[in-house]
């Protein structure tokens, strides 16, 4: 249930922080907006609108009634005031006066009535927050109100839950008509706390910032004690037990390679489009896809048309045996963008401008006993994708308990899916070069190891920073959260010498994300000795982890690639050491040249898959941030052997290199970037040298 979050302490700390340069009215505006943002009943990612009526100084000092209301690409949880543009009122008013007036006309408009030119677009709403009379107004999408308007006899339902508390207005697309609605429906009843809008969503206002925040919480708060009221024990969602299959993340692990592998699609540029995932299993979500509603009802429309964008119309149902069969899971998904293509043929002149398509595959999957999956072109649209999809199927189900579920028409639809501001929502900047893809990489807490992971993720791909030490490894994933804006990266303990270690440690990446598209078997240990002196079991350690642990990391990720059927990219890390082996360096030496076969096997037998498998060798590559796990080891005898210290012993492997230059971590992870991406689209089999020039080890 939702319930007001206000607090007069919180709210002074707002006014606190914000005054001085924003005034009073602002920092209450930001306050509240957060209050709703907080709450995922009310707006989830960027959904909703909030404004404030106010006042403003220009540059010479007159002061200015003004609008602020949430712009373009700001959410309502993180709100700050520079995501509430100032835009000037009496001109917005005067617009109110026209007959008709189109999207294109309206943006530009408000638009060229900025105070600041560089600001974000002001809401589509914009015009209707300066229709209304009142200083603060407030617009969600709230759960319970759609439950109740997505009915055959919604107006009704809204009246007997919230009674003459609010206005009711039918569908009618943002913009300038449905601006005038509203402002006609409330100069029709200024009695009226909210105004619903069948199948969008409510607004609310009021003179302070308190009371239009709390009018918003009273009415939700109704529409929710009305549904609870109405709905019987056991609906789409109860949950006979609470327990979980044992066999659930298995089964998953086992079909989503699969059903990621359908949805991808051929890129222009070559290669593929792939997309990932996130996966909800909370109960009553596996109940609702074991309902024998569940497949005619997750083809229906989404909860409000906003939503249209993140997870399509509709849909798609899989049934455990489509999902676990790629031929099968490609024939469903087939029909599913054949009748996309023909929704869209159908309502295509339905918009002013010629549209082009977008994208016909699903972005929200059920499967029963599996539950809910999420898809996106990145982890972040695939989570969005997914937190839509779980309101949606627990809504659908409460609309179900009190009635029965009716959306928008296909047409309808359509129009929002295909109007240009809708789609400038979603923003056209050029994807980076690995967008959508998924790393894995082993020994990924080490220097090496993480600058790769780094090093991936600023290109783009998921990162799994897989390591022996996993304290270690989610030290380097804090770290590229930090710095990689929007990285989504996890860290994960694995031994590369024991392959259930290694099984697991993949599953918990298909888990995550998806599936797994470029794997770099980064992962290694050395030991100095003679060959007299060796201690077998030493040398049979560094064989376990970088001869055999290189062969598990293969062999699991050749079988997660076929499923997918998408190609990808391995990098063994191997080593200068392959081809310019060095005096009691026998273990480490012979288990690189060992792992470096290895690759150029897997080059021959993944080339089936579309997989290219490409090693890398490199040399005398220190770390400074992470420090070398390999140079920790070999340094002391390194230096010793030669005289030198730290500094002196980075400098003789500079100075032995033909170009003189220091090997750094960060030119290994350029050089796996590289070999990852589209750039590197006919290279399988190739070792590429990082050592800054070692004659001694040439590929010969």
């Amino acid at each position: 249930m939702v319930h007001s979050r206000w607090s007069d302490a919180e709210a002074q700390e707002f006014i606190t922080r914000y005054v001085e340069q924003h005034g009073e009215d602002l920092a209450l505006r930001v306050y509240t907006s957060r209050l709703i943002g907080r709450d995922e009943d009310l707006v989830l990612h960027g959904g909703g609108n909030t404004s404030v009526k106010t006042t403003a100084q220009d540059l010479v000092g007159d002061s200015l009634e003004v609008l602020a209301v949430k712009g373009s690409g700001w959410d309502l949880v993180d709100l700050e005031p520079p995501g509430l543009p100032l835009v000037s009122l009496p001109p917005l008013l005067r617009l109110q006066e026209l007959e008709a007036m189109s999207d294109e006309e309206m943006v530009n408009e408000v638009r060229r009535r900025l105070l600041d030119t560089s600001a974000p677009n002001p809401s589509v709403e914009t015009l209707l927050h300066a229709a209304l009379p009142h200083k603060f107004v407030d617009h969600t999408h709230a759960d319970a109100i759609l439950v109740l308007t997505n009915q055959p006899d919604g107006e009704a339902k809204i009246r007997e839950a919230l009674g003459d508390k609010v206005a009711v207005l039918p569908w009618i697309m943002p913009g300038f008509p449905l601006a005038k609605a509203v402002s006609q429906a409330y100069q029709d009843n200024p009695a009226v706390e909210g105004i619903v809008l069948l199948h969008h969503g409510i607004f609310t206002f009021g003179d302070d910032a308190r009371t239009s925040y709390e009018r918003m919480i009273d009415l939700v708060a109704a529409a929710e004690s009305y549904i609870e009221g109405s709905s019987p024990a056991e609906t789409m969602c109860s949950v006979a037990s609470a327990e979980e299959p044992p066999e659930l993340e298995s089964d998953v692990a086992r079909v989503l390679p699969v059903i990621r592998g359908a949805l991808a699609s051929r890129a222009p540029e070559g290669g593929f489009t792939r997309l990932q995932c996130s996966w909800r299993r909370e109960a009553d979500l596996l109940a609702f896809s074991r309902h024998e509603d569940c497949a005619r009802l997750i083809a229906t429309g989404p909860l409000t048309p906003d939503h249209v964008l993140r997870t399509k119309s509709r849909y798609l149902f899989l049934t455990p045996e489509q999902a676990a069969d790629p031929a099968q899971c490609r024939t469903v998904l087939d029909e599913y963008q054949k009748e996309y293509l023909a929704y869209f043929e159908e309502n295509k002149d339905r918009v002013a401008q010629k549209p082009t398509m977008l994208d016909p595959s699903p972005r929200a999957i059920v499967v029963p006993g599996l539950g809910l999956f999420g898809f996106g072109s990145s982890k972040r649209a695939a989570e969005i994708a997914g937190d839509i999809g779980e309101h949606t199927l627990r809504s659908k189900a409460q609309a179900m308990a009190i009635g029965s579920y009716t959306g928008l028409t296909d047409a309808e639809l359509f129009e929002m899916e295909y109007w240009s501001l809708e789609q400038a929502k979603l923003g056209r900047k050029k994807p980076p070069i690995l967008a959508g893809q998924i790393a894995l990489v082993t020994g990924g807490a080490g220097a090496i190891g993480a600058a790769v992971s780094s090093g991936l993720a600023r290109s783009g791909a998921s990162v799994v920073v897989a390591d022996l030490d996993r304290d270690a490894a989610q030290r380097v994933v804090d770290t590229i959260r930090g710095d990689v804006s929007g990285a989504a990266a996890i860290a994960v303990g694995m031994d590369v010498a024991d392959p259930d270690s290694v099984e697991a440690g993949f599953a918990a990446t298909i888990l995550e994300f998806g599936g797994v598209d470029i794997l770099v078997a980064n992962a290694g240990i050395a030991h100095v000795s003679a060959l007299r002196d060796m201690d077998p079991s030493a040398f049979k350690s560094v064989l376990d982890v970088n001869l055999f642990g290189t062969m598990t990391v293969l062999q699991q990720a050749a079988r997660i690639l076929e499923s997918q059927g998408t190609g990808g990219s391995v990098v063994v890390q191997a080593s200068k050491n392959v081809f310019a082996p060095g005096a009691a360096f026998g273990a480490y030496s012979a288990s690189k040249a060992g792992q470096h076969q290895l690759g150029k096997i897997a080059a021959m037998e993944f080339a089936s898959l579309g997989v290219r498998v490409n090693m890398i060798n490199a040399d005398a590559v220190f770390g400074d941030s992470v420090p070398s796990g390999l140079w920790a080891e070999v340094g002391p005898d390194r230096m010793k052997a030669r005289g030198l210290d730290e500094q002196g012993l980075r400098n003789y492997y500079r100075e032995r290199s033909l170009l003189k230059m220091e090997v750094t971590p960060d030119h290994v992870a350029a050089a796996v970037v590289f070999l990852a991406s589209e750039q590197a689209a006919a290279t399988t089999g190739t070792t590429l040298t990082v050592d800054g020039g070692v004659a001694g080890a040439f590929p010969r």
